[in-house]
């Protein structure tokens, strides 16, 4: 069996957390000072999942954040004495009481062992990942530690169904996205270890965690007892935890893994192997959603826009089905429906898009199966035909964000619960449904160009053009203009808007509208500097409004110019 299921989550005894958070600190055990002591080569291997020159490089090394890397991150095994030295107010008995370590009874998972084996100071090895996180929000800057079950890179092991991930790819992809300005009630659904909601308890009143896992529910409230954090955590199913509530922010990253649910024929002599992984038809909890195809994100974006407050937003990853002769956006359009006929605007980002064969290949890998074993090909195939039975042309990943208006037009469903706040019969105006493929990334901070983009939605949706053209419009300081020319000639061949920030997003203009954006520095109406381009351009004044406000329009959405 994998450790991950083998051994229980951590306990959060409140005198041994303390102790443990004081020999963290102590120890400087800090994304900076592991960097450091692991230089360049190791840190790249690292990232590679390539744990051998990490191993040499902090070998001979005692510093005690060096040997807590060893130990909790790398899975090597360490001498009794030596973890009672670098958690000197825990000691080792308290790592053991915590369950944070075990007796190394059986061969270390990864690394040398540097004792005898007759020798009375007793290895140890984790039972847990604890790694060091850092991060920055409008707060300030983060130092925390996270615990999680321990990785295949430092057990050597595939993942179990019950894992609980720690912090990777698509968490720091969330956390940069969601918005972090103040609100009264978050919901983080599906939290795994809690990084979600420890991020959000830095500007919410309150915050409310759940997760369809009992295993990630202790780990996330040990994660939250380390820092000192109130959670209120949930167990259940999605939404169903918080029936009747609603929330300012709803943050998630949920199980969207597209996973067959028919079990691949597998050889009969491999079910000896002792940590095969698990065939398809096996759900792991962490990222597959127990259903076919992509309807569990369908389930998700229909019931969720009740849980959200006049004013509320909610921030989502997931994956969709794109059907063979379909728009990419088909699926997530159809789960929309429901939302934007409950008044909420809604964005969908497609990031980034896979062929079935190549989505096929990460998730198989993923499960601890390499194209060197014999079941990658059964694996393969089921995945194959499960698309193949659906007609799925390919896989797209992206962002999700909904946002319930604030004010008169923003109503909520009567089917939120009679308690919730806001909750009337009034008809909400129908909601936005915004759709776009981006898959660039420009600098700043994406959480707030996504959080104004939302509200400049709402904004727009209540403007008609004579509105737009009255305003006195700005354009955004990191757009720049660029053209093509042939060498030697004056007149541009392509002239392109380029935004340094958000998504980086490159716009097609002619001389009109390069004109018309180059001149909005917020003094003059859109109209009056439309017709001065126009004057200077000789173009028809009509032709060119006509042409010019939807582009300014969706400028606007996409904060290449403000309002």
């Amino acid at each position: 069996m994998s450790p991950d299921i083998s051994t229980a989550p951590p306990q959060a005894l409140p005198d041994q957390v303390a102790a443990l958070r004081a020999d963290l600190r102590t120890a400087r055990y800090t994304v900076e000072a592991t960097e450091s002591l692991l230089g360049p080569v190791a840190l790249a291997a690292l990232r590679r999942e390539n744990p051998i020159p990490a191993r040499r490089a902090l070998a001979a090394q005692s510093e005690p954040a060096a040997v807590l890397f060893r130990l909790f991150v790398l899975g090597d095994v360490v001498p009794y004495s030596l973890v009672r030295a670098v958690l000197p107010a825990l000691g080792a008995d308290g790592a053991l009481q915590l369950g944070l370590v075990g007796p190394a009874s059986l061969p270390a998972h990864r690394g040398e062992d540097d004792h005898e084996a007759d020798d009375p100071d007793s290895p140890l090895r984790a039972l847990v990942d604890l790694a060091p996180y850092s991060a920055s929000d409008d707060v300030g800057e983060i130092s925390w530690w996270i615990t999680s079950d321990l990785s295949e890179l430092a057990t050597g092991r595939a993942l179990g169904p019950e894992h609980v991930l720690g912090v990777g790819g698509a968490s720091l992809t969330l956390a940069r996205i969601t918005p972090r300005v103040a609100v009264g009630r978050v919901l983080d659904l599906g939290c795994g270890g809690g990084i979600q909601a420890l991020h959000a308890s830095r500007h919410a009143e309150h915050v409310v965690a759940t997760d369809l896992s009992e295993r990630a529910l202790a780990f996330a409230a040990f994660n939250a007892a380390l820092h000192e954090v109130d959670l209120e955590l949930r167990q259940g199913s999605l939404l169903d935890p918080v029936a009747g509530e609603t929330f300012d922010l709803i943050v998630s990253n949920p199980p969207f893994v597209i996973t067959p649910r028919r079990a691949a024929a597998v050889p009969e002599h491999e079910h000896e192997h002792e940590h095969e992984p698990a065939a398809p038809g096996t759900t792991w909890t962490y990222r597959d959603g127990g259903r076919a195809g992509d309807t569990l994100l369908a389930e998700l974006l229909t019931g969720l826009p009740v849980h959200l407050a006049p004013g509320g937003s909610a921030v989502m990853l997931g994956n969709w089905e794109i059907p063979h002769g379909g728009d990419w956006d088909e699926h997530p359009r159809a789960w929309l429906a429901a939302a934007s006929a409950d008044g909420v605007d809604s964005w969908v980002i497609q990031r980034e898009q896979e062929d079935p064969a190549q989505y096929a290949e990460t998730w198989v890998r993923d499960g601890g199966v390499t194209d060197r074993d014999p079941r990658w090909s059964d694996l393969q195939g089921a995945w194959l035909d499960d698309f193949a039975g659906r007609d799925v042309e390919g896989i797209g990943f992206g962002y999700l964000l909904l946002r319930r208006p604030a004010g008169p037009d923003a109503a909520v469903s009567d089917t939120a619960g009679t308690d919730s706040p806001g909750s009337h019969s009034t008809a909400p105006r129908p909601g936005v449904l915004r759709t776009e493929e981006a898959t660039g990334t420009g600098t700043g901070t994406l959480g707030v160009h996504l959080a104004e983009s939302l509200r400049a939605l709402d904004v727009l949706h209540e403007m008609d053009d004579d509105s737009l053209a009255a305003r006195r419009l700005v354009r955004a300081d990191d757009v720049v203009e660029r053209r093509h020319l042939t060498p030697g000639q004056w007149d541009p061949m392509l002239i392109e808007l380029v935004q340094g920030a958000g998504f980086a997003r490159t716009v097609r203009a002619d001389q009109v509208l390069a004109g018309v954006v180059g001149a909005l520095d917020g003094t003059l109406t859109l109209a009056q500097v439309l017709a001065a381009v126009c004057a200077l351009t000789d173009a028809d004044p009509d032709e060119a409004r006509d042409q010019v406000l939807p582009v300014v329009r969706d400028l606007v959405r996409t904060g290449m110019v403000q309002l």
